[in-house]
């Protein structure tokens, strides 16, 4: 794999926040002495500097198809980063305590982007249980459920007034007004809802108007008002 030198340096000390830190022994390929490094991990890639303050890293390792073990070494705290390539080289590393050899390993081990593809893909497939119990357990409520883009949803029937309904069936026939096609509805209430109240009735109350008795109907009521107009027309006349 082919890297830009000059972006991979920038890429090591720039301001972007790192992973992890701190100082491990390295031994070296040609001499096996272990050396004292600082260690800069950032996603899935391990830069290693002369110094902490030194401003370009001396070398990089590319976290992908690779597994951290430990190892036997002379040095303690010893672990080993190997590749799958049979002609690779093993990097070997130490810690300074075993503290810190378990954080190392445990962050090394979760760099690359194999892992992450591992733990998004369980992640997916536990919430797609999650959606389908969750669309199972509201299936009953008379609520509307759907799938869009792989994610299932679930709206939940909203009651208004007089009996309509957002989500469910929009009408609910009450006492009196049901079909007997659909089912008869006693009570006075559906599922468990009451109907609206009925505006009550005064006792005793005549269609007649208040001024006038005996005009029950409008013919009545227009003859009535008739007779006033014919008198104003006859006032009009005379006095002309």
């Amino acid at each position: 794999m082919k890297l830009n030198e000059r972006s991979v340096a920038h890429y090591a000390t720039c301001d972007s926040p790192p992973d992890k830190t701190g100082y491990l022994f390295k031994k070296g390929e040609r001499n096996t002495a272990y050396h004292r490094r600082w260690f800069v991990l950032k996603g899935n890639m391990l830069f290693y500097f002369e110094e902490r303050e030194s401003r370009e890293p001396i070398g990089v390792i590319v976290l992908e198809g690779c597994t951290v073990e430990l190892c036997e070494s002379a040095e303690e705290f010893a672990f080993a980063i190997k590749f799958d390539c049979a002609k690779a080289r093993v990097y070997k590393m130490a810690a300074e305590n075993q503290a810190a050899m378990e954080s190392w390993v445990k962050a090394l081990s979760r760099a690359s982007f194999d892992y992450m593809r591992l733990v998004v893909k369980e992640l997916e497939r536990q919430l797609e249980e999650i959606q389908e119990a969750a669309g199972g357990g509201c299936g009953g409520a008379g609520g509307l459920q759907g799938k869009e883009n792989g994610v299932a949803w679930t709206k939940p029937a909203i009651s208004l007034a007089n009996g309509f309904g957002e989500g469910a069936s929009s009408y609910v026939p009450w006492e009196g007004n049901a079909d007997s096609g659909n089912g008869s509805v006693s009570g006075g209430s559906v599922d468990g809802m009451r109907p609206p109240p009925v505006p009550p009735r005064r006792r005793g109350a005549s269609l007649e108007s208040p001024v006038s008795p005996g005009t029950g109907c409008f013919s009545k009521l227009h003859d009535w008002y008739g007779k006033e107009v014919e008198e104003l027309r006859v006032e009009w006349l005379q006095s002309q």
